[in-house]
């Protein structure tokens, strides 16, 4: 059967080299097949009868092209005499897509080598061909997995988009009405049942926030936008936000800040301790909270400290997982099991070393390194109380509100306050408006996204255009994409998400009529 590959005489080393390239040939553990110029078969192995479901008998002398698919055979041959023309070695997995053809008729894919062999007898090809349908298996389900991943993440950005506006929006409107019922009503019952509603809508709006932030995060939704800025800047929002959370529970609030310049995200940064001091509240029956900011070698150290429950050892990974709770008798349970889930993403994506140390029954430290800004100085923000009020600052509002419900209670809201409030659905119908006012505004209150596919950057913009005025400004929106943004291009300009904190943007509101500034943080 082999003897076509010499034309010497048989000889017993012959003999002895036919035998070896049998063994080899049988022992190979993909199928082999032999064909020579015209595309007859000459020679196969055990494999290949395995592989096609033919005997040797019946492949031997036959057309190569019978183990391939009807519908290839005519073009096969064209290939194999172009091939045989100009024989050269190709190797398996060239990117062909090869379809074999079974006794049976089944069909099944296919790599196949070949290369050519020369000999007395005349020219060869000697052809490996392996059998792939578990690996096309594994490709297509790793293709369908990679397809509905890319789906699911269609499907999030779509919900992200969706919940921050869609959702944040109504919960804006409630928490406006409720700040603006709070300032109105005079009856004992009704503001208990106005705080209680006021509870109840922070524990919604706290969820609503924590669900979207690990959403964006798990979703590679959120950049750092980092700039140096004053750890002051994290000491007043922190004040302004727990101060009289921590008084109301009977615990002590206390602030240990150094004066220092780092380099981060504020905003991002801000909510890692705004998380981590909720915690520490929550977990705390009696004793203290304290924040710490310090010079650690060439860093700076964020400290929270409490002296609550504490943690259990073997809970110190645990706490950064998703919906994870201490739990200890007498502790308040109304959070999620979030938030110290965002701190550890936000902390990675931040790239900042985050640790904790605790005691069962005295208490935890959770600390962050923030590096030092090259622009370190003494010079500290102004400090903002959040029961500090401008008493009696007062002045004409624009608001520009595209959302009729939104847009009332915000009014309710301002005049409250004691403002003066005109109202805009558009940057053109504020620029509009403005043209009939007889003295420059002191504050612009503005959604981003308006009517007629206009912005709250365009609306500012327009305004300020026609008294020439860098007049101190509020964006407010619930879109977390790129383009939102562009507000933080604005001079004397904050922005603020959805839903906002009502209290902290009067007082900046009353501070920007009192000084044509916006207070940062």
């Amino acid at each position: 059967m082999f003897s076509f590959l010499s034309g010497s005489a048989p000889s017993k080393r012959w003999d002895d080299t036919s035998t070896f390239f049998r063994t080899m040939l049988e022992s190979a553990p993909d199928a082999m097949v032999i064909i020579d110029a015209e595309g007859t078969i000459a020679v196969i192995n055990n494999q290949t009868e395995e592989m096609f479901g033919y005997t040797k008998e019946e492949l031997l002398g036959k057309q190569l092209e019978m183990l391939l698919p009807i519908r290839t055979r005519m073009r096969h041959r064209q290939h194999r005499n172009g091939y045989m023309q100009n024989p050269s070695l190709r190797p398996m997995g060239s990117g062909l897509e090869l379809f074999a053809l079974r006794k049976d008729g089944s069909e099944f894919p296919v790599e196949i080598s070949l290369s050519p062999v020369s000999s007395s007898m005349g020219e060869f090809v000697y052809s490996v061909i392996r059998d792939v349908t578990e690996r096309k298996v594994l490709e297509d389900e790793i293709h369908a997995a990679r397809e509905e991943a890319e789906r699911a993440n269609k499907a999030n950005s779509a919900f992200l988009a969706a919940a921050s506006h869609d959702l944040r929006q109504p919960v804006q409107a409630l928490s406006l009405l409720n700040g603006a019922l709070r300032r109105t009503v005079q009856d004992p019952k009704a503001l208990a049942m106005i705080e209680s509603q006021d509870h109840s809508l922070t524990a919604m709006t706290n969820l609503l926030n924590s669900l979207l932030d690990i959403s964006r995060l798990d979703a590679g939704k959120i950049t750092p936008d980092v700039e140096s800025f004053a750890v002051q800047r994290l000491v007043d929002r922190l004040a302004a936000e727990f101060g009289r959370q921590a008084s109301q529970e009977g615990l002590d609030f206390h602030v240990e800040a150094d004066n220092l310049i780092v380099t981060s995200d504020p905003n991002l940064v801000g909510e890692i301790l705004q998380n981590l001091v909720s915690n520490a509240i929550r977990y705390t029956a009696k004793g203290s909270v304290t924040f710490r900011a310090s010079v650690d070698g060439k860093r700076c150290r964020l400290d929270v400290i409490d002296t609550g429950i504490g943690i259990e050892e073997d809970q110190l990974e645990a706490i950064f997982n998703e919906f994870h709770q201490c739990k200890a008798p007498g502790t308040n349970k109304e959070g999620f099991g979030l938030g110290l889930a965002i701190v550890k993403r936000l902390a990675d994506l931040l790239e900042h070393s985050l640790a904790v140390e605790s005691t069962p029954g005295k208490g935890s430290r959770f600390s962050v390194w923030l590096p030092l800004s090259e622009e370190q100085t003494n010079a500290a923000d102004e400090k903002t109380s959040p029961q500090q009020h401008a008493a009696d600052a007062t002045g004409l509002l624009i608001l520009v509100e595209d959302d009729v419900n939104v847009a009332n209670a915000w009014e309710l809201l301002l005049e409250a306050e004691g403002f003066q409030v005109a109202t805009a659905a558009s940057a053109a119908e504020a620029a509009a408006m403005v043209r009939h006012l007889d003295v420059e505004p002191d504050v612009i209150i503005s959604d981003f996204h308006l009517l007629d596919g206009s912005n709250g950057v365009e609306a500012v913009t327009a305004i300020r255009e026609h008294f020439d005025a860098t007049i101190p400004a509020f964006i407010v929106s619930g879109d977390t994409s790129k383009v939102v943004k562009d507000a933080k291009l604005l001079d004397n300009c904050a922005l603020l998400s959805k839903p906002v904190d009502t209290d902290r943007l009067i007082i900046a509101a009353r501070r920007a009529v009192d000084t044509g500034v916006v207070p940062k943080g």
